[in-house]
């Protein structure tokens, strides 16, 4: 059947002081606020009812929208509204619920406030190294449960340690059930419970910040569900099997993941997923977001070049999303998981661009990967290693998200970086040679830097919701710990002698599809000297390489990733400072490198 139209009202629309939706406590109880266009009543039951089938009548305000104030009911209260819709009375949990007492059961009045008022500023993007990581399985207990936000605190002192001054949060947004990657949301303001609900994150964030260590929250707007939830047909009304207010009710509601994409040109619908965009900033103090699947949200089945598959909504209601964010929390950054290589999501929305901060760069996964899993050195291409380097996101590094590991890239029929370079073998030298290489790759790269949970201590196999991170690894590879940690130091320039990682500027001196050999220079300026990095990508050593070099280049060896201290594996082979020959145009200098290494010199 067709949408009917709202309810008229009769008379001016109801006014209150409590703005907002949901639930609002105020000195005199709680107000509630819900949109349900095709109700013919609405009441709110709960504690504060003794749970009676009758509630306390709601009145309608305008455009759907329901309002009632409770004088009795209070923070703490469990929640749930009664809406008599087309097929009779539905109980449904409010859709900006901010608490619930688990996916398929009440919402909770809480009283958060706005984001403590901590002074804590994120790191400029250009220093920013990102840590991808998810709650029930970084930091599990031993009772089988999954980890909390309390698990993952307590090891914020091993990412302060490493390095790392950013976290991204795979999704903790309510889901069905206490185990999951979280991609399939039920309740979209709550906090997952199992991972300790609303005060656990906000402990969490503030404990980050402490560590002085950004968070980053992905959230997913490109669908929702599919299971435990409530929004489906919210007040009863949908069209056909579809899902009602909240979806498309038509082809549009099809998604690889259910039928259940939110409606973007309805603007309650937009509405809702701003609100809760902006939510996480100012009532959690978190520093970003990561959308999930964003190229699900600009078309319908993923064919951007077929104009009938696009949706112009979902694009604009990301321009105003990131338009909001930006204006009011500065400096903080959104990063899109688009993985189309689409330089107009990263592109101003002023320009017509979506006006992410960044976005995944899936040409530099996908062909790194390749190159450090291919079997035999002479199917390595030093081309396409070149190709990835030089890419940008409309044209600046710094707008691209890079990495070898990542919850999708460790999962889905793939695995970790050592299980794919060596099945029988994940902690072997080829592994281990192979995989820190990659690291090395990743971490002096023009771009964002992202590791994933476990990737500095090995972790092998691939990425599982129900197994937790084996700790004992740390120890057992406190070498190649310390290898990413001295990596990271150096990207972050925290000895003043690496300027040149955190610059926008790449060139190439050497490029040796025979020797498997790539050398090349990060710079932040002209006037930098920068940072010159040499790697094999071949089983045998290099000696006595000839690189040619600019005017006074940067020739002290800094880091050798075939140093024993790593790995009692690696082969110690000696890679001394550049010696430097002065030519007429320009200098002439001869490197050594060890099999699988990684050499870097500074100034």
């Amino acid at each position: 059947m067709a949408e009917p139209r709202p309810r008229a009202i009769q008379g001016p629309p109801l006014m209150t002081s409590q703005l907002g939706m949901g639930a609002l406590p105020h000195e005199g109880g709680v107000a509630f606020r819900i949109w349900a266009p095709h109700a013919e009543a609405v009441a709110v039951t709960g504690d504060f009812t003794g749970w009676s089938d009758d509630g306390v009548p709601a009145k309608p305000e305008c455009d759907g929208i329901w309002h009632v104030d409770v004088p009795q009911a209070g923070v703490g209260d469990a929640y749930l509204f009664l809406i008599d819709g087309p097929d009779g009375r539905v109980r449904r949990i409010d859709p900006y619920a901010r608490a619930v007492t688990n996916s398929v059961g009440n919402a909770v009045v809480v009283d958060l406030g706005p984001a403590p008022e901590g002074g804590f500023a994120p790191p400029p993007w250009n220093e920013m190294v990102i840590y991808e990581l998810h709650v029930g399985t970084f930091h599990a207990p031993a009772d089988d449960r999954p980890g909390g936000f309390d698990d993952a605190a307590a090891r914020l002192s091993h990412l302060r340690d490493l390095g790392v001054n950013a976290i991204q949060i795979m999704p903790t947004m309510e889901f069905a059930g206490d185990v999951s990657w979280g991609y399939n949301p039920a309740h979209i303001f709550a906090v997952e419970t199992a991972y300790g609900g609303p005060e656990g994150l906000r402990a969490f964030v503030a404990a980050a910040h402490q560590s002085g260590i950004a968070v980053i929250l992905d959230v997913v707007y490109n669908q929702f569900g599919p299971s435990d939830l409530d929004l489906w047909r919210f007040d009863g009304w949908g069209e056909g099997d579809k899902g009602g207010i909240y979806f498309y009710n038509d082809h549009r509601s099809a998604t690889p993941w259910g039928d259940t994409r939110p409606d973007y040109g309805r603007e309650e619908v937009r509405r809702f997923l701003r609100d809760n965009a902006l939510f996480w900033f100012e009532t959690y103090g978190i520093d970003g977001l990561r959308f999930d699947m964003t190229l699900y949200i600009r078309t319908i089945s993923g064919d951007e070049h077929h104009e009938g598959d696009r949706l112009p909504d979902g694009w604009s209601l990301m321009q105003w999303i990131n338009q909001e964010i930006a204006e009011r929390h500065p400096g903080r950054i959104v990063i899109a998981e688009d993985l189309r290589n689409e330089d107009a999501v990263t592109r101003p929305v002023e320009d017509g661009g979506a006006g992410f901060g960044a976005q995944w760069d899936a040409a530099f996964v996908h062909p790194v990967r390749e190159v450090l899993m291919q079997p035999r050195d002479e199917d390595r291409s030093m081309a396409a290693l070149v190709e990835a380097l030089r890419k940008t996101a409309d044209g600046d590094p710094f707008r691209r998200v890079v990495y070898t590991e990542s919850h999708d890239e460790v999962a889905n029929g793939k695995a970790r970086v050592p299980h794919e370079i060596d099945r029988e073998g994940q902690d072997a030298w080829h592994a281990q040679k192979r995989s820190t290489l990659g690291a090395a790759l990743v971490l002096t790269a023009p771009g964002i830097p992202m590791l994933f949970q476990g990737q500095e201590f090995l972790q092998g196999d691939w990425f599982d919701d129900a197994i937790p991170l084996d700790w004992a690894r740390r120890e057992d590879f406190a070498g190649i710990v310390r290898l990413y940690r001295d990596l990271i130091a150096l990207r972050r320039n925290l000895d003043t002698t690496s300027r040149g990682l955190t610059g926008h500027g790449i060139d190439f001196p050497l490029v040796d599809e025979a020797r498997k050999l790539l050398v090349f220079r990060r710079f932040a300026d002209d006037a930098d000297a920068g940072v010159l990095v040499a790697m094999n990508f071949g089983a045998e050593p290099a000696h006595e390489v000839s690189v040619p070099l600019r005017r006074n280049a940067p020739t002290r060896a800094r880091l050798n990733t075939d140093w024993r201290g790593y790995s009692a594996l690696f082969g110690d082979f000696h890679s001394a400072d550049l010696h430097v020959k002065r030519m007429d145009d320009g200098d002439l200098g001869k490197l050594s490198l060890g099999p699988y290494s990684a050499v870097i010199y500074t100034r």
